[in-house]
C-alpha cells in the first residue's frame, strides 16, 4: 500500500472547484463521462463510466470532501481528502490519496494529475 499527496493550483474559487467536484451536472461537464454524485455522507459515487466508484464520507461545502475509493479485494479502506484553500490565483487544493494498491499506483497517480486534475483546470481556463 501507498500513499500519495500532492498541491494543485487552480484558477476558480473554492466554492467552483467543490461544486466541480461534487454536482454530478458539473462533473459530467469536465470529465466527458456521466457521473453519479450526492453531498449525503454514506451515498455511494461512479465517476468515468465506474473506473472510479466509492463512498463518501464527509462534506464541508467549499472546503473539504472526504471519500472511501473501492478496489478489487483490498481489506484497508483507500481514504481520499481533498482541502480547498483560497489562492491568490484562485484555489490550492490539498489531494491525501491513502492506502492506494502497489499495483495502481501508478494509474492513480497519472489519473490524479491528468484526467481529474489536469482535465479540471482546462475546464476552468477555458469557461
Amino acid at each position: 500500500m501507498k500513499d500519495y499527496k500532492k498541491y494543485y493550483l487552480l484558477p476558480a474559487t473554492p466554492e467552483e472547484v467543490y461544486t466541480a467536484l461534487t454536482n454530478p451536472v458539473t462533473l459530467e461537464l469536465w470529465t466527458g463521462d456521466p457521473a453519479e454524485m450526492s453531498t449525503e455522507p454514506g451515498s455511494e459515487f461512479s465517476l468515468w463510466e465506474g473506473s472510479i466508484v466509492g463512498k463518501n464520507m464527509e462534506f464541508v461545502p467549499g472546503k473539504k470532501i472526504v471519500q472511501q475509493w473501492y478496489f478489487d479485494g483490498q481489506t484497508d479502506e483507500s481514504i481520499v481528502t481533498i482541502k480547498i484553500h483560497p489562492d491568490s490565483h484562485g484555489s490550492s487544493v490539498e489531494l491525501r490519496h491513502v492506502n492506494i494498491p502497489d499495483d495502481d499506483y501508478n494509474d492513480i497517480v497519472e489519473g490524479w494529475n491528468d484526467s481529474y486534475f489536469g482535465n479540471l483546470a482546462d475546464f476552468f481556463e477555458v469557461g
